[in-house]
């Protein structure tokens, strides 16, 4: 394969308590203007993840001057294996972790819901494809547009890269797990396959629906519309968590404990409804 650079839960999950210690007050220790000590958050993970993690930490900091973010989004695999390493204080992860990765002493946050969505050039005529057309197109049975009713050409699948948590997820929902087919193009990071989409007419891929733009068209999946509305609603099956992980015992900073309890308050789960949908 060529690399170029760079299930759903229909109800909301019922959430343990964020961390075992005290919670501390939405208004952290350190509003606008505070003598707090400063802090730089750590963070690491999901392309996927990173446009919303981008919004929470903007707003918070209008009223925490004193806390910061480093945040590095290269995929999901790198944050699931920068916390129990302390790279990282917090990890991003647009999929469920395996087995294995839940015992390297993992706490997982769930945070918000994200649709995947099926993307394709904005001159391609088609509209909807079913579950199992979009799983023949991606393991090579079909290869031709009009084999699905579109206009004849070769299609030319989109993938992201291994590790990439969009990718885990869409690969098992679809339900063609390690069966890509030979010669589909995988690309480091949503960015660049919405570019390799809206530049290219034959081509198909996958991204966040959070991430949509008018670059690209999503196709309804089985009839039905890629929207937040039909994820929540549980109509549109292609749906995966966003999950932000701590280090299992691992004392945290102060500020970083107050930034996660924040994203779950009425606060930051109004950040996450503008795109995603909240799980509180």
């Amino acid at each position: 394969m060529k690399i170029i650079s760079t299930a759903f839960f229909v109800g909301i999950l019922a959430l343990a308590p964020l961390f075992a210690g005290a919670s501390k007050d939405q208004g952290g220790s350190g509003g606008a203007g505070s003598s707090a000590a400063p802090h730089t958050v750590t963070v690491a993970g999901s392309t996927s993840v990173n446009p919303l993690m981008e919004l929470l930490t903007a707003d918070y900091r209008k009223q925490h001057g004193n806390v910061s973010f480093n945040i590095s989004a290269t995929g999901s695999g790198d944050g699931i294996k920068a916390v129990p390493a302390e790279t990282a204080e917090i990890g991003m992860s647009s999929r469920e972790l395996s087995a294995a990765e839940k015992g390297t002493g993992i706490d997982e946050h769930l945070i918000a819901i994200d649709g995947i969505a099926v993307i394709v050039n904005t001159a391609n005529p088609l509209a909807n494809l079913t579950i199992d057309q979009i799983r023949d197109i991606y393991t090579g049975a079909v290869t031709d547009w009009s084999q699905v009713g579109g206009k004849a050409g070769k299609i030319a699948v989109v993938s992201r890269e291994p590790g990439s948590g969009t990718r885990g997820a869409f690969e098992e929902i679809v339900k063609f797990q390690d069966k890509l087919v030979k010669g589909a193009t995988e690309f480091d990071g949503t960015g660049a396959v919405i570019a390799e989409i809206s530049r290219n007419a034959d081509a198909i891929g996958y991204i966040s629906l959070g991430s949509v733009n008018s670059s690209v068209k999503s196709l309804s999946v089985g009839g039905v519309a890629a929207t937040t509305a039909n994820v929540v609603n549980g109509s549109y099956k292609i749906s995966r968590p966003f999950l932000l992980l701590t280090k299992k015992g691992r004392n945290l900073n102060a500020e970083t404990t107050a930034f996660l309890d924040w994203i779950l308050s009425p606060a930051g789960q109004t950040i996450v409804k503008t795109s995603w949908i909240a799980v509180k």
